[in-house]
């Protein structure tokens, strides 16, 4: 076989993996602004306009779903979907999932308490005897996803997180700090909910694609192309537009600087080690 042959094979495999007859490469993802977002049909948001771009110039086209979070994972095991937007690595996905060498964004895990009823955090051992609403599926830290210590109440969505916080039936809750610093304004809640300062854990979400023919080499090559988009002026607007955030030069999915807020401070970090 020639050699320009065997180099291009595993791209066309890839190609033909995601639109084999005609398909288009199925993604599904929660709705998980500012990231991703789905509102009267029309989808937006800081990582989805990013994996859009970056699909459009590899020439994949991509049918979208916005789902539950466990939900999109079921349709992962099943086989229903091609991959998930906004995931993070997990041993556990390993045989399941394969991952690009580049992130699409950071996630700043933080807790917001209700003002009539503060309590203090600065390590695990604070939320002893507390119960902490989560939301289904989600992975936070270890120690934290595990703990007996303290109860974890899912809710069916963001916003029920929140109004379980208002009402009392939760001590905290644990969401990323974007995203609710944006419920806050959303609900209408600044005089009611802060932020925690403290943050309970730093992960990386990434677009994943399924363990099948050719996706290894999609996934460098999705990689490659978002590492060169987020150098472009184009991805400092996204970002910008997104989350009022500027970012710093040169350019990288870690270094940003936060708009102004009252409740925006955080700058602590501990990452996983998954």
């Amino acid at each position: 076989m020639p050699l320009t042959l065997r180099l291009l094979l595993p791209l066309l495999l890839a190609c033909l993996s995601a639109n084999a007859l005609g398909e288009k490469l199925r993604i599904v993802t929660e709705p998980w602004a500012p990231y991703a977002m789905v509102d009267n049909g029309r989808a937006s948001g800081l990582d989805y306009e990013t994996t859009a771009i970056v699909f459009q110039r590899l020439g994949i086209e991509v049918q979208w779903q916005f789902l539950p979070w466990k939900r999109c994972l079921m349709m992962l095991q099943r086989g229903e979907a091609d991959g998930a937007l906004d995931i993070f690595k997990a041993t556990e996905r390993d045989d399941l999932l394969l991952y690009p060498s580049e992130a699409l964004s950071e996630v700043n895990w933080v807790l917001f308490q209700a003002d009539a009823r503060p309590h203090a955090f600065n390590r695990l051992e604070d939320l002893k005897g507390l119960t902490i609403g989560v939301s289904p599926g989600y992975l936070y830290r270890p120690d934290f996803d595990h703990s007996t210590d303290f109860t974890r109440e899912p809710a069916p969505s963001h916003e029920a997180n929140f109004g379980k916080l208002i009402r009392g039936r939760i001590d905290l809750l644990v969401t990323d700090r974007r995203l609710g610093q944006q419920m806050l304004e959303h609900l209408r809640l600044r005089d009611q909910v802060s932020q925690l300062p403290t943050v309970l854990n730093t992960r990386e979400q990434y677009l994943a694609l399924r363990r099948n023919a050719g996706m290894d080499l999609l996934a460098q090559r999705f990689g490659a192309e978002l590492k060169r988009f987020k150098r472009e002026p184009a991805y400092a607007q996204l970002v910008a537009r997104y989350t009022g955030e500027t970012l710093l030069a040169p350019v990288d999915a870690h270094q940003v600087s936060p708009a102004s807020d009252n409740n925006d401070t955080v700058e602590q970090r501990e990452r996983s080690a998954l």
